[in-house]
């Protein structure tokens, strides 16, 4: 597959608990209206993306529905991300009746 395809495959993914809470020194925090941006380096030639929406966000739906529209953004943005670097982003409060062009307004800043 091809560095940067459109499809947000498994190596794009963060999965495991221990690269979520994994500690660096480069790691930036960025705190916007609706959500909590985390970006460190990796190792790897590519960025990947985790996301964290606690059950204070709402039902299965509501929740289900961030997690959609922030794995777009990540889908159709891949080329202007940090390259080498995990991106987590944290729903806070507020994040539910989002759409997907506030949610690209609003994470706009993280693109290089």
């Amino acid at each position: 597959m091809e560095p940067y395809s459109q499809v947000f495959s498994r190596e794009d993914r963060l999965r495991k608990r221990s690269d979520f809470v994994r500690r660096l020194p480069k790691t930036r925090k960025i705190r916007l209206i609706n959500f909590l941006v985390v970006i460190r380096p990796n190792t790897l030639a590519r960025p990947r993306l985790g996301l964290a929406v606690g059950k204070n966000r709402g039902g299965a739906v509501e929740r289900n529905r961030i997690k959609r529209l922030l794995r777009e953004f990540f889908r159709r943005n891949k080329k202007q991300l940090p390259p080498s670097h995990d991106i987590i982003i944290i729903a806070l409060e507020g994040s539910n009746p989002l759409t997907y062009h506030q949610v690209v307004e609003e994470l706009a800043v993280i693109l290089v």
